[in-house]
């Protein structure tokens, strides 16, 4: 495939050298040249042009390597383009080289407003918390109808806060791991302590037995995921109850279950990806199509895995696998 490149760049160059051979052996027989003398000129000819193909041809392989090695990585190698051959290759060099600098420019901008971002929300984060734990107190010492929806409607708030956060740091959160052994029952245990207001306000059952199992996991990360898989449970069901047990089929894989409003046939492949809500998220409008995401996200970095199974109007399972490699 090179070759062929190369033979239709310098098919003009071919042309040429063979013209003039043929007009040198044309002279030849005119001046009535002795015949092995001319062969003997045309051979030596041939041979120094097929030595000046082989070592142009190398130089231009060779070239054609290097900028194929460029094309694959091509920040910051400008300095490793082949030398230039000619004056025009050297001009080409230096507006590569200009457009190199001006990118590395614009990225290190580009850089520095993502940080200044990305600082900005996360103290914004957290100092919300601080008016959301004062609201939390003032709600508290009053315990009438209005006040405890005003405190679900706190708790929601803080949820959302939470979320924000968690994915502001899902940019670094791999230096943020700390791999442990952790009772699973622990770590469920948290989860369903926070949502406990809900199960009792909304009058959800609670179905759960202790499921005696030990995972590899970051304590964090994973009780972050077992709290947004409960939220989404107790968001769409109205009425029923919700599951907790360890698959009987399939090695430390926890199963969520509730017999909610269930997932639409069509919006199953789409859940994990960013922004997407399906019908449910577009009829309860408060939906960000961002908790299922970060789920998927932390799931893979944690060497977990998660996956949904759903029926419209029978409730919704989500299968958390927990099984690791051993460190």
């Amino acid at each position: 495939m090179l070759l062929n490149w190369y033979l239709k760049e310098h098919l003009a160059s071919a042309v040429r050298i063979a013209a003039f051979i043929g007009v040198f052996s044309l002279l030849c027989f005119l001046r009535n040249v002795p015949q092995d003398v001319t062969v003997y000129m045309i051979v030596l000819m041939a041979a120094v042009g097929a030595a000046g193909f082989c070592f142009h041809y190398g130089k231009y392989r060779k070239h054609h390597l290097v900028l194929a090695l460029l094309a694959a990585e091509p920040q910051g190698k400008t300095e490793a383009l082949p030398e230039a051959d000619g004056l025009l290759a050297r001009d080409y060099q230096q507006i590569i080289a200009s457009y190199e600098r001006q990118f590395q420019e614009e990225q290190i901008k580009m850089e520095q407003k993502y940080r200044d971002m990305m600082e900005y929300y996360t103290m914004w984060t957290h100092q919300i918390k601080t008016p959301i734990a004062a609201m939390r107190l003032l709600l508290q010492e009053e315990d009438t109808p209005l006040s405890r929806e005003m405190q679900s409607e706190l708790f929601q708030t803080e949820q959302y806060v939470q979320m924000a956060l968690q994915y502001l740091r899902m940019e670094k959160m791999t230096s943020d791991l700390v791999f442990a052994r952790y009772d699973l029952d622990a770590l469920i245990r948290q989860a369903v302590r926070k949502y406990a207001p809900l199960f009792i306000r909304r009058k959800i059952i609670l179905s759960y037995e202790p499921v005696h199992c030990e995972v590899l996991t970051d304590e964090k990360w994973l009780v972050f995921v077992l709290e947004q898989i409960l939220s989404n449970a107790l968001k769409y069901t109205k009425s029923g109850s919700i599951h907790i047990y360890l698959s009987p089929d399939a090695p430390k894989t926890l199963v969520i279950e509730d017999t909610g409003i269930g997932i639409a046939p069509e919006d199953l492949p789409r859940i994990f990806e960013k922004g997407y809500t399906g019908c449910n998220g577009r009829a309860d409008k408060r939906s960000t199509g961002i908790g299922l995401y970060l789920c998927r996200q932390i799931m893979e970095k944690l060497s977990h895995t998660i996956r949904i199974e759903s029926e419209m109007g029978a409730g919704t399972k989500v299968y958390l696998g927990l099984d690791t490699v051993s460190l």
